[in-house]
């Protein structure tokens, strides 16, 4: 695509995850989420965004495989708007969160943010690492587990079944499609240092190494309020009884 598309492509993101945004307002709000509205359209707005892009990067490499065989060169017009697409939901969620939340309390997903608007748009421009962009777009089948659990908690449903299941998948997405999809795309990265250019492999670098971080502690958090706080509850039923 060119700039120009480029640029139509990811305003257009930004006005359809608005338009979801205030789609989601006029939908019923459990009573519960009620006194945090703002939130829970957000999440729910992510949610949307996860589901989209989620199925779409699967779709670009089941229709066009030989990108896996190269990330960097490589690539569909199909997966370039897929990545350009997905720029404009994170510019959208990031002057969303701005403008919503204090920044004491969103700092961390702004700052990821903004990696992933500048790694993403490095891709877009020089139409190089497409295919490296969309398989860390994989992540979002997990997003979708992620902010599903959040939903249901928001709705005080946190000890049905749903959620319980949920976890469940969740947990074990999160590894598969977040740990080790990092893993594998920071391996990728050091084999290929001689391929990527300083400023892409330092950009990438840092970014891998940000998000890794970042999902070993909310792993950490997830195992430990869905899991490990439930087995506590449990046992010390157990003794009660």
């Amino acid at each position: 695509m060119e700039l120009g598309s480029v640029i139509l492509t990811i305003g257009g993101s930004v006005g359809f995850f608005k338009f979801v945004n205030s789609g989601v307002a006029k939908l019923p709000t459990p009573e519960s989420a009620c006194r945090n509205a703002w939130k829970w359209r957000n999440i729910s707005t992510s949610c949307v965004h996860s589901m989209i892009t989620a199925t779409w990067a699967v779709l670009c490499f089941f229709l066009h495989p030989q990108m896996a065989e190269d990330l960097i060169e490589t690539h569909s017009v199909f997966s370039h708007v897929l990545v350009s697409f997905s720029i404009g939901y994170f510019i959208y969620d990031f002057f969303d969160m701005l403008r919503s939340q204090k920044l004491s309390q969103s700092w961390e997903l702004l700052f990821h943010h903004i990696v992933v608007i500048t790694c993403f748009g490095l891709a877009v421009v020089s139409c190089r690492y497409v295919g490296f962009a969309v398989v860390a777009l994989l992540v979002e089948i997990n997003s979708v587990f992620l902010h599903i659990r959040q939903i249901l908690r928001m709705a005080n449903m946190a000890a049905s079944t749903l959620y319980r299941v949920n976890s469940m998948i969740n947990l074990g997405t999160y590894v598969v499609f977040r740990i080790n999809t990092l893993a594998w795309m920071t391996r990728w990265l050091v084999l290929n240092r001689d391929k990527v250019p300083l400023l892409a492999y330092t950009l990438g670098s840092v970014g891998m190494a940000i998000m890794t971080a970042m999902n070993i502690v909310l792993f950490c958090r997830l195992l430990r309020s869905d899991f490990l706080k439930s087995s506590t509850r449990e046992a010390k039923k157990e003794k009660e009884t």
